[in-house]
């Protein structure tokens, strides 16, 4: 289980709002993380929290500066990316109301993350917990935001041929207005430190 160091050494808590750019139904989830979270440890939330894999690429942006794992031959063409490791959530946004955003997939997938809430130190909080969300995360390497709307229309159609080739190609039925909080929670509670 992951555990977090003792929370009444006065480190605050964030209520998040994660909301993915440009897919129809909104895709979102309202988690609590603590501020001093890394971001390599809220990278792992993010996925948990929206259903993604974690096989690709990604990274955090303030303006004009990128958090994550350097690639020197992806950073070459794309600007530079800051090594993550020593950098925290609240490094970041430091208030409420501030916003950034976490790419993954780095050319498929933006997110948009708001601090909501800074709320008080809890010394019961052990894990990050997610508060609700809206509606399935897309399928990883399924063509990005094009490739979701092609998706949710082919899956809306039963009698269409392409359903049939996008179940066998996913595994079975998706439902793009599928989130189950109890499933994210158990698996948030999972994270190893």
């Amino acid at each position: 289980m992951f555990r977090l160091a003792d929370s009444g050494d006065g480190t605050p808590l964030y209520q998040l709002k994660i909301a993915l750019r440009g897919c129809k139904p909104t895709i979102w989830r309202r988690v609590i993380v603590r501020a001093d979270m890394t971001l390599a440890r809220l990278h792992r939330v993010i996925q948990i929290a929206m259903g993604w894999w974690g096989g690709d690429r990604y990274h955090f942006r303030t303006g004009s500066v990128c958090y994550g794992i350097p690639d020197p031959e992806v950073d070459e063409v794309g600007g530079e990316t800051l090594a993550e490791e020593p950098y925290t959530l609240s490094d970041l946004v430091p208030t409420a109301k501030k916003r950034f955003i976490y790419e993954y997939d780095l050319d498929c997938w933006e997110h948009t993350i708001v601090v909501e809430k800074v709320l008080p130190p809890d010394a019961d909080f052990e894990h990050p917990l997610c508060l609700g969300g809206a509606n399935a995360c897309p399928p990883e390497d399924c063509g990005g935001t094009q490739g979701h709307a092609k998706l949710v229309e082919a899956m809306a159609n039963p009698k269409g041929k392409q359903q049939k080739q996008i179940k066998t190609w996913i595994g079975g039925a998706w439902d793009a207005t599928r989130f189950s909080l109890e499933g994210v929670n158990a698996r948030l509670q999972r994270i190893n430190a």
